[in-house]
């Protein structure tokens, strides 16, 4: 049965529901399926078993905000560790993800969808009911699959820190 939680996030100044519980640091990352184009299904985390893993979930990545953010992790993916990777996970069709990465230049970071039964968002706490989509936050999985950073973001406009991150996931490495 999934948890239901009407009274820790609002969108302007109401309440969502939040379906989901939040992980934390230290237990095992939950296993989840998403699609890319083609409606192909991945599982990410065994895609990059042994691998540092940064999952940033992303509302959509036809807004200001969720463009901006995977524009900078993809960035950053360009500069890191072939033994760290990056997925955006967005509630987005994958034709529309593989048509914005094409616009927006976006090759480093991988993009998966959890739009056919939110097996991510509902595994990680994130899926806002009222909307359907993910809660913008920020997971990094160690090697050992177990997560080493959380970060729920307060409100959707908010960017993560990305120093925060990606020195968590560095530091994931050693």
């Amino acid at each position: 049965m999934t948890t239901v939680r009407t009274d820790i996030f609002k969108i302007g100044d109401k309440f969502a529901t939040i379906l989901g519980d939040d992980v934390k640091v230290g237990q095992a990352a939950p296993e989840f399926t998403s699609v890319v184009p083609g409606w192909t299904t991945v599982n990410p985390l065994q895609e990059s078993k042994g691998k540092v893993i940064i999952l940033s979930a992303v509302p959509s990545l036809d807004t200001d905000v969720c463009d901006r953010e995977t524009r900078r992790f993809n960035e950053e993916a360009a500069k890191l560790s072939e033994d760290i990777v990056i997925y955006t996970i967005s509630a987005d069709f994958p034709m529309a993800q593989k048509r914005w990465c094409g616009a927006a230049g976006v090759d480093k970071v991988k993009v998966v969808s959890d739009v056919v039964d939110t097996d991510f968002g509902l595994k990680y706490g994130i899926v806002i009911k009222e909307r359907r989509y993910l809660r913008r936050s920020v997971f990094v999985v160690g090697r050992d699959g177990k997560l080493v950073y959380v970060n729920y973001l307060p409100i959707l406009g908010e960017e993560p820190n990305y120093d925060e991150v990606i020195n968590a996931a560095k530091e994931a490495l050693k």
